[in-house]
Order: structure tokens, then sequence, then C-alpha cells
């Protein structure tokens, strides 16, 4: 019995306090300290993820394990700021190389990979869709103004939804919603949204977001919190009916995917010895639970 309890105290302190209410699935492996963005495509049993600056240009495919099953290096890519994943509902891939922490970067893009290299383990990019956002005229910006971070999106009808990352001063909690066309060339970011999540950025800033495979949801995340909208018309998603759920703990939460439409897969990067661990929860669970 002293061996059980023991063993039971180590596991709950390895996998954090999600693994108490067995939301924990997996750790990632050693050589991914940094995921960024996870997303699970209609058309493949694995899972994607990938890694943010400093890494490599490689997007790495896992199964429900957390074994590495596929690695493919991007060749023609570098990975300046690689921050959430994406895929259209033909199975083709995006990479968003759109991370802005200092507001300053004029060369934010998407780029996909298409559905047919997805078995290789190198590849290079199908095409770029640059983009700017028409309201920022300085680079960077005041520091009450630095709204131009983003490190969540996710397509729609040949589309892309990106919701931003706010740093700027006497944080309020407000994320932008821009549009974008899924096509090659350099584009206008077009707001067509906002949403006020709450006023700590610790615990409020966005950090992904993610569609539902019937189109009938959205989910934002946060380091400790989801915010699920439901039962918009079209591509007005932050006018539907909004439900915040608490997650069981405070890591630095960076990816969020659908598994179905009822379930999400969470992830956090490994910061000192919290994280690093991937996660699921059923939305009507966490929905009785608030």
């Amino acid at each position: 019995m002293k061996f059980i309890s023991l063993f039971t105290i180590f596991l709950f302190i390895g996998c954090g306090t999600a693994s108490v209410e067995n939301n924990f699935m997996f750790s990632f492996p050693e050589s991914l300290k940094e995921v960024s963005g996870i997303h699970k495509s209609l058309n493949s049993d694995l899972i994607w993820t990938i890694e943010d600056s400093g890494n490599e240009n490689e997007i790495y495919g896992l199964d429900v394990t957390g074994e590495i099953k596929n690695t493919i290096a991007i060749n023609d890519l570098e990975n300046i700021d690689w921050e959430d994943l994406t895929s259209d509902i033909k199975g083709n891939l995006y990479i968003g190389d759109f991370g802005n922490n200092d507001n300053s970067r004029k060369d934010l893009a998407i780029y996909q990979i298409g559905k047919e290299k997805l078995n290789s383990n190198k590849a290079i990019s199908n095409y770029k869709v640059s983009f700017y956002y028409e309201e920022q005229t300085e680079f960077p910006p005041s520091k009450k103004e630095l709204f131009y971070d983003c490190e969540s999106f996710f397509e729609y009808n040949n589309n892309f939804y990106l919701f931003t990352k706010n740093r700027s001063k006497n944080f309020d909690g407000t994320t932008l919603m821009y549009k974008i066309p899924n096509s090659a060339g350099n584009h206008k970011a077009v707001l067509i949204g906002k949403f006020k999540t709450c006023d700590s950025y610790s615990t409020c800033a966005v950090t992904s977001a993610a569609l539902s495979p019937d189109n009938k949801k959205i989910v934002l995340l946060s380091h400790n919190q989801v915010w699920l909208f439901e039962d918009f018309i079209d591509d007005a998603f932050l006018n539907g009916k909004v439900t915040k759920l608490n997650l069981a703990d405070d890591t630095q939460k960076e990816g969020v995917c659908f598994k179905d439409n009822n379930t999400i897969y969470v992830s956090d990067e490994r910061s000192k010895k919290l994280g690093g661990n991937f996660y699921q929860y059923n939305l009507d669970e966490l929905k009785k639970k608030q």
C-alpha cells in the first residue's frame, strides 16, 4: 500500500493537476520543449505540432501516446516565429509564421504544406500568404498599442481567421479578429471583430484558436481558460453565445485543436518542471464544472 501511495503522488506531481481529472494524455518527447501549435486534421490519424522561434523548421506528427511518427523538414522556410497550425477541408496543412512579440515585423506569413507531402520526411511549401495589418502604421507602435502579435488562427471557407495576442500596456483583454483570403499574394488583414477576455495578461491573453469539424464551435485558449463560442451565423464567430471554461491548472498553454465536435486537445510548453504535456477535454464536462 505504501508503494502504491508513493507512486500515485509521483504521478500527480509529474503530470500536473490536470492528470488528477484524467485530462492528461502524454508528455511530449524531451526534444520538443517549446510546442507552440497543435492540429488534428480530418484526413490524418496523427497530431501535428510545431515549435516557435529559435527552433527547427520542422513539423512533427505524433500518435496518441506522444511518440513522434514523422518529422517533416520544410526546406524552403525559416522558422522566424511559427505559432499555430491549421488545415483546410482537403487536408492541406498551414503554418502560421506570424509571432510578433515586439510588434515590429513586416514579414508576417502563412504557408501551405500540401496534404500529399505529409507522409514525406522533407517538403517545400506550396505557396505563401503574406499579410499586413492596415491599422498598424508604426513598427513598433507605442506600448499602449501593441495589438499586432498573433498566435492563433484557423481556416474556414477559403479564408483565414486570426486572433491577436494583446501585449499593450494597461492590458484589457481585447483580442482582435482579422480575416485574410487563403490565396498566394500579399493581403490586407481585415478587422472584423473584437472580444474582451479579462484584464489579467498572465491568464487572459489569447494563445491559440480552433474551429470544430462541423464549423459550429470555436474556442480561444489562454494559459488556464477556454472561451467557447456557439450559435453564431456564418463567420460572425464572436457574436455567438460565449461560455468561459476554466481549466484545471495554470501553465503556459500554447496549442488547442478539436479532436471531434465536442472534444478538444490542449498542449502546454515545458517551463522548468511544469508543462510539456498534452491534454484532452470534453466540452460538456467542462461546462458542468463551471
